[in-house]
């Protein structure tokens, strides 16, 4: 029995009684949550259990679209799910620090546990180490399929660092107890709000053998440190994470970007594996330099993938589709044809105009069905899209027909709002920026 009562709950969840109450739930609906709950305790279940199983169901369900139907097998905190890893992220990971020749890994700060599965799934030997008993709890219950890792709870910095360790550190980046009205805790911006500090990060680094640590997407490429290898992640086109690596290869600065496959087969611990497929973009020695006049411009556009802005290396990905930037920070490449790459979503350039409301006003109403969609894309200029859209008098709601893409942004230092065409689906990021 743990000290913790609410600790204490979620490991009644995990075996007897309350972990077949949690497997018999339906998939959770709010309308009809209250009564549901009513249902269950008047046939005898213990209220509290109930209460923590329904919990349970509804942040199964919210997490779902993240981690996907391994969530299921999952026992969860609100929290822990906000900062989870992704499945597909988490295995990647794994596999690059199985290759580093380490053996056992240190997940020091393991919230929910879900890289510790991933790195026992890769045939690592895990220690785990969390403060919050009640997320060392439900990490315990995540890991118990897999008798190569064990949970502690404690103060993860305690814990001994072997030279032959592998270490992982996943520093908290919300304020605990402070929420939005969805529940998520308010995130901690830049370096100096982590825990463990950025400096205990860096004493790990200089102890162990290899060591990963997860930062926010937003780390500036400016703050590496010497030594380090960063690595922006997106998947599926969302931006996820910045990753610093030591004692994994020489130190770079890349671009992952990823794509879910397909789901997995069923793993160790009762869920499916999320598979995805990856391409890096590292720096390139002969980049070229951003467009220098609008007359430059090519046929087509491509919207670059944001973990590719993120890291700096815009115009090292024009480099490989013989292409060049628009302008510099813009995150869009012209090149005379398109190039597929997963970090590029290519448009057929239709027009060029300034951008002025009443010249894209005139463009519209001569070559544009005013009952079809326009969709606004803002990068690398000082405008307000809905401004903008009040100013063109875009009716609110449309009727179908074609759609006309305007990318509102910098050419060579010029304002333009250009007239594109998609070519294939719109991204997962494809929204108005």
């Amino acid at each position: 029995m743990t000290a913790d009562p609410a600790a204490d709950l979620l490991r009644r969840l995990a075996e007897g009684p309350g972990a077949r109450l949690l497997d018999t739930l339906p998939p959770y609906d709010e309308r009809h949550a209250l009564a549901l709950q009513a249902r269950l305790r008047a046939d005898g279940h213990d209220p509290e259990l109930v209460s923590a199983a329904l919990t349970q169901s509804r942040l199964r369900t919210r997490g779902r679209d993240r981690l996907g139907p391994g969530v299921d097998d999952l026992l969860l905190t609100p929290d822990g799910l906000e900062q989870a890893t992704r499945p597909g992220v988490a295995t990647r990971r794994a596999g690059r620090l199985a290759r580093t020749g380490v053996r056992h890994v240190l997940d020091l700060g393991c919230g929910l546990g879900l890289d510790a599965i991933a790195f026992a799934r890769e045939g690592l030997e895990v220690t785990a180490v969390e403060r919050d008993p009640v997320v060392a709890a439900a990490a315990r219950a995540n890991l118990a399929p897999w008798p190569g890792a064990r949970v502690l709870t404690g103060d993860a910095l305690a814990h001994p660092v072997g030279a032959g360790d592998g270490a992982f550190l996943d520093p908290a980046r919300r304020v605990p107890g402070v929420a939005d009205a969805r529940g998520r805790t308010r995130r901690v911006r830049g370096l100096e709000g982590l825990s463990p500090s950025f400096e205990q990060v860096q004493d790990v680094a200089r102890r162990a053998r290899a060591t990963v640590a997860k930062l926010g997407p937003s780390f500036d490429p400016r703050d590496v440190p010497a030594g380090a290898d960063a690595e922006w992640v997106s998947l599926d086109g969302d931006l996820l994470e910045c990753a610093l690596w030591w004692g994994a290869g020489p130190p770079r600065r890349r671009a992952v970007v990823g794509r879910t496959i397909r789901p997995g087969t069923a793993t160790g611990c009762g869920g499916s594996e999320v598979a995805a497929v990856w391409e890096e973009v590292v720096e390139a020695t002969d980049a070229p330099t951003p467009l220098e006049d609008p007359a430059g411009l090519l046929g087509h556009l491509a919207e670059v993938d944001d973990a590719v802005r993120a890291a700096g290396l815009t115009a090292s990905l024009a480099a490989a589709v013989d292409g060049r930037e628009t302008a510099a920070g813009t995150g869009y490449v012209t090149a005379a044809a398109p190039v597929d790459h997963p970090a590029l979503r290519w448009f057929v350039v239709r027009e060029v105009l300034p951008l002025r409301p009443t010249v894209v006003r005139a463009w519209l109403r001569e070559h544009h069905d005013p009952a079809g969609p326009v969709t606004l894309k803002k990068s690398g200029v000082r405008l307000d899209p809905e401004g903008f859209r009040r100013d063109l008098r875009l009716p609110r709601r449309t009727r179908g027909g074609d759609e006309v893409v305007l990318v509102l942004t910098t050419v060579a230092g010029s304002a333009r709002a250009l007239v594109v065409e998609r070519l294939g689906p719109p991204s997962p990021s494809a929204v108005e920026h």
